[in-house]
């Protein structure tokens, strides 16, 4: 494991030292997506289901189911994953192969279904 070496393998380590699933947030916790976060991903959500009225309520509902089946860590762990999982080469296949990579997206992936499943 030689290529998790300096920082990016202190990073890589602390992204993955969190449990793999966590119990259901509480009130203080569902606060913890800061508002440019939560706005980032209504913006983007809106662009793939269109710039209406209906697509902003989906969308907003839809970062708030995320946000209470995710805490705010674990949803930027498996975003990071996602983007780095993308850089062709050896430096994405770091991000594409280790178990602990694979079961952050599979976190975030079903919270984004529960969250379609809820608000769409």
């Amino acid at each position: 494991m030689r290529w998790f070496g300096g920082i990016w393998g202190i990073s890589f380590a602390l992204m993955f030292t969190m449990p793999a699933h966590g119990t259901p947030a509480t009130s203080a916790q569902l606060n913890d997506y800061p508002t440019e976060a939560r706005a980032d991903y209504v913006f983007a959500c809106m662009k793939t289901h269109g710039d209406t009225q209906l697509a902003l309520r989906q969308c907003s509902c839809s970062i708030d189911v995320i946000a209470t089946l995710l805490p705010y860590d674990r949803y930027v762990a498996a975003q990071t994953v996602l983007s780095l999982a993308q850089v062709p080469g050896p430096f994405g296949t770091m991000f594409r192969s280790p178990e602990p990579a694979k079961e952050a997206v599979k976190n975030l992936r079903q919270a984004q279904a529960e969250a379609e499943v809820r608000c769409f």
